[in-house]
């Protein structure tokens, strides 16, 4: 992975057609992902059960932009080795899902992936500042974890503008995962936000049969993310 603040646009699967993934992951990137977003939660830590090791180690081939694979399970430490051996490129952990954060964000980098730290919406951004070197990207939760669809929750864009300032020239990218939709992902851009992930706002419309929406959906969410920044 090369690092740059350009706009990226990151679909997650949640919202794909679960019996055809891999023509799934095929389609969008073929209609200009720059990402694919795996959302991994456990029926503990968030009130939903969807991905394990294996299913990502089964749609790895599949993806030929970055797996982005985020953790919404407690505890995480013991499943870390799990998803790196399954091929994520970039393995996210939630500051809330446990004591030791310092060491899960270790213990990601030591097997070679990069490190995400991923922050709940009632999570001040101070939070992150002490784990900001063993970060390469945060994770602004802009809803509550645990299902797709929800309502995008403003008041995140200060959020996300404090670890733009924090941040300042370190390689870290800074992702936003909820709600985001071409009226939501021209606030977040301009605060400092490169990362968009999209689930509903990307697959709604299209299909396997009919990937054209795909492409349309994800232009539309680039387009106006690109146009708060001119």
């Amino acid at each position: 992975m090369t690092f740059n603040r350009a706009i990226k646009i990151a679909p997650s699967i949640l919202s794909a057609d679960f019996a055809d993934l891999g023509r799934e992951i095929a389609a969008i990137e073929a209609h200009g992902a720059d990402w694919v977003h795996v959302d991994v939660m456990d029926g503990h830590f968030v009130p939903n059960l969807t991905f394990g090791p294996p299913l990502c180690k089964a749609i790895r081939k599949h993806v030929t932009t970055v797996m982005d694979v985020h953790l919404m399970i407690a505890p995480v430490d013991p499943y870390i080795d799990a998803f790196a051996k399954a091929g994520a490129d970039i393995i996210t952990a939630h500051l809330e899902a446990g004591p030791h954060i310092h060491r899960t964000l270790q213990a990601i980098r030591s097997t070679g992936k990069k490190s995400g730290l991923a922050l709940n919406p009632g999570t001040p951004a101070a939070a992150a500042e002490p784990l900001l070197d063993l970060c390469d990207l945060i994770c602004v939760m802009t809803v509550n974890p645990g299902f797709g669809g929800q309502k995008f929750i403003h008041s995140q864009i200060d959020k996300v503008r404090s670890l733009r300032g924090m941040i300042g020239d370190r390689p870290i990218h800074i992702e936003i995962d909820g709600g985001i939709t071409p009226e939501t992902a021209p606030s977040v851009a301009a605060a400092g936000a490169d990362v968009l992930v999209a689930g509903s706002a990307v697959f709604g419309g299209g299909s396997v049969a009919n990937p054209a929406p795909y492409g349309a959906n994800i232009r539309a969410i680039r387009s106006a993310a690109g146009a708060a920044l001119r």
